[in-house]
Formats: C-alpha cells, sequence, structure tokens
C-alpha cells in the first residue's frame, strides 16, 4: 500500500490524498461504510458501489472468526470473493468488540478470552492469533490488535493498557512480518494510537506508532462517550505527531459534523456505524439537515428525500413514501434509507476534498458544520 498526499489546505490541517492498494485507489478524506459480518447492513454491493460510491468497505474480525467462520472464508477465497467486493476492503482486529464484552472476556499479557456471544464457546484472541486471522479474511488494510480503553478511565489503568497495546503491536508486527497473504495481492498493517484522554500518554502513544514505520497509522479509543472538544483534542495532538506522508484513519467516529471537524484536524479515513444504524431507526442525514422521518411533519411531503444529493434513492422516493413505509414496518424503508445516509457521508467527504483543493476548505466547513447538524 502506498500513500500519495496530493494537497494540504492553506488555513487548516485539511489534506487530500490518494491510499493505492492492490484491489484499487482510495482518494481521502474518505467514509468507510461498516460492514461487520461481511455485509454493510441492508444494502447490496450494486448500491454499495452505484449509488453509494463506495470505495473501501470495513469487515470485522471477532464477527467473521465466529461466523462463518476461518474455514469457509479461506475456501471461498477471502472476503472480497465471499461477499463479491472487488474494491478494498478493512477489517478491524476485533479489539472493539472484545472491549464492549466487558463482563465475558478476561485481558491478560497472552491476549483476551472471551466467550462466543452467539454459544457461549470460549476463544482466545492474541496478537499472533489476530493477525492470522486477518490473513485469512484477506482484507487489504489490517488492524493491529490492542486494548480500548472505556471513558471515563483512571490515568493508572490507560497508561498500564497502553503499555500492554505497545507490546502486543510489536508481537503483531512480528507476526504480520513473518507471515505472507493467502490470495496472492498484498495486506498492510496499521498500528492503533491508545492512550485514553491523557495528553501525555497520547504524545507517547503517538510517538511510538511513528517509529514503527508502517504504511499507515489508526487513532483509537475516541468517541467512546468523551465529550466532542476532548475527542478533538487528542486527535490534533495524534495528527500533528504522526507522519505526514501516511494515511491517519480515526477510528468509529463519527457525526456528520465529527468528520469535518477531524478531516480539518488532518484525519484522512473514518468509519462509523452511525449511517446505518440510525437509518434503521428512520433517522437520515441530508445536505440541508437531519430528518426523523417518522415525523407527522412528513406524511403528505411528497419532495424527494433529498433532491440535492443526486443519486437513485435521494431523488426517486418520497419524504411521505418513505414514511409510510417506516410507519408499517416494511423492510424496505430500512434499506432506502441506509442507502441515502451512506450515499451521502460519501458526498460529504467527497465535498470536503474537492474544497481542500480548492483551497476554500476552511470556510466551507464552518458553513457545512451548522448546515448539516440542523434539526429539521
Amino acid at each position: 500500500m502506498t500513500f500519495d498526499l496530493v494537497t494540504q489546505d492553506p488555513h487548516t490541517k485539511a489534506r487530500a490524498g490518494v491510499v493505492h492498494t492492490d484491489h484499487g485507489a482510495i482518494e481521502t478524506p474518505i467514509f468507510m461504510p461498516v460492514g461487520t459480518a461481511g455485509t454493510v447492513k441492508a444494502v447490496q454491493q450494486r448500491d454499495l458501489k452505484d449509488d453509494i460510491q463506495a470505495q473501501i468497505i470495513l469487515g470485522n474480525t471477532y464477527h467473521l472468526y465466529l461466523r462463518p467462520g476461518l474455514d469457509v472464508l479461506s475456501k471461498a477465497g477471502g472476503l472480497h470473493k465471499f461477499n463479491g467486493w472487488d474494491r478494498p476492503i478493512l477489517t478491524d482486529s476485533g479489539g472493539y468488540q472484545v472491549y464492549s464484552l466487558s463482563g465475558t472476556r478476561k485481558i491478560k499479557e497472552e491476549g483476551v478470552k472471551f466467550r462466543s456471544h452467539i454459544d457461549g464457546s470460549q476463544h482466545l484472541f492474541s496478537p499472533e492469533g489476530v493477525m492470522d486471522i486477518q490473513r485469512t479474511i484477506g482484507a487489504d488494510i489490517i488492524m493491529a490488535f490492542d486494548e480500548c480503553t472505556p471513558w471515563p478511565c483512571e490515568y493508572d489503568y490507560a497508561a498500564r493498557s497502553l503499555d500492554m497495546t505497545h507490546r502486543w503491536l510489536k508481537r503483531c508486527i512480528q507476526r504480520f512480518d513473518s507471515t505472507e497473504g493467502h490470495y496472492g495481492y498484498s495486506q498492510t498493517l496499521f498500528p492503533i494510537v491508545q492512550g485514553s484522554t491523557f495528553k501525555d500518554l497520547r504524545v507517547k502513544s503517538a510517538e511510538f506508532i511513528a517509529e514503527q514505520g508502517r504504511e499507515g497509522n489508526a487513532i483509537g479509543g475516541l468517541s467512546v462517550g468523551e465529550p466532542a472538544e476532548m475527542m478533538y483534542e487528542m486527535t490534533e495532538i495524534v495528527c500533528d505527531i504522526l507522519p505526514q506522508d501516511k494515511p491517519r484513519y480515526l477510528m468509529g467516529v463519527g457525526t456528520p459534523a465529527n468528520i469535518l471537524e477531524n478531516i480539518a484536524l488532518g484525519v484522512d479515513m473514518f468509519d462509523c456505524v452511525m449511517p446505518t444504524r440510525n437509518a434503521r431507526n428512520g433517522m437520515l442525514f441530508t445536505t440541508q439537515g437531519i430528518m426523523n422521518i417518522s415525523n407527522k411533519k412528513w406524511a403528505e411531503d411528497f419532495e424527494p428525500i433529498d433532491a440535492e444529493l443526486g443519486g437513485y434513492v435521494s431523488t426517486f422516493y418520497s419524504r411521505a413514501y418513505v414514511r409510510h413505509l417506516f410507519q408499517s414496518k416494511e423492510m424496505l424503508g430500512p434499506q432506502i434509507a441506509s442507502i441515502h445516509n451512506l450515499s451521502f457521508y460519501l458526498w460529504l467527504v467527497k465535498q470536503a476534498r474537492q474544497q481542500i483543493l480548492a483551497g476554500t476548505f476552511r470556510e466551507w466547513k464552518e458553513k457545512m458544520v451548522k448546515q448539516v447538524m440542523t434539526r429539521l
């Protein structure tokens, strides 16, 4: 994997670049739809390509390891062949999922022992094992195994956790560098900066991760409940340390405003379940603001969901019709909403890129943050 930094905005730290992988190029800044179990919920691959225009999607190591399992994925020829997606894929290491299983897991130096949420069976995730699993899944970009600390978090715990995450990273790198991909194309490993919301720990972690010299780097452990301003503060500290010539991926973020503010701080890559999860609950993100499509005010609004956004789904279906689908609990409602929201997120980062290239990002961002978070 290589990264070309095309330009930097003159008034902010925002950047436009291109990530090159064996499954294609990714123009940054980019939003990556989350396909946890090998599928972006309620969205076909054709829609991901044609309407949403996704350039890369996510899979999740924890979920894919448990189901369909590594035997099936290996026999299929990897996740790309299994789900029919021929563009880049990134896999999360499962660290966040294991973190969320706080009642059924034990963290030790060796790794994490946990019980499956499906059948209660016991498993161990070690740094080496997670590298092997992600080799079998076959994503283009794979994540180091880390511990995601909760928020709020005591300093001593965060410091101990950080040191272990760094030791785990060394083991990940050693295993990754001593193995080959299974399917004839290259994979790359991104380390993850941790340190909770403690400035000195974030600096320590960012410096350690920068020293590893990998092709890209990630920022984890944010957007876990801390105030947005705290997230921005930590992100800025880390981006100022991570190398300029490598892509920076802020994990699990976030709202449209979060994404725009973090682009301004130097982040290149984002993912979040918000556009699809909120879509299934009837919250639509549009170029004019946020709609709760279940509200009665849309019952006789026969305008398209978002004429300005473009794309089939957003311009073909009316607000009144989509509201009717949700009221009737028809499956098509969440499908339409999911495609629309992801289309909006991809539109937003594409617009950001164009503004960065034009040198007009700061002014545009200030206006758009207010506009896209307005409740309609």
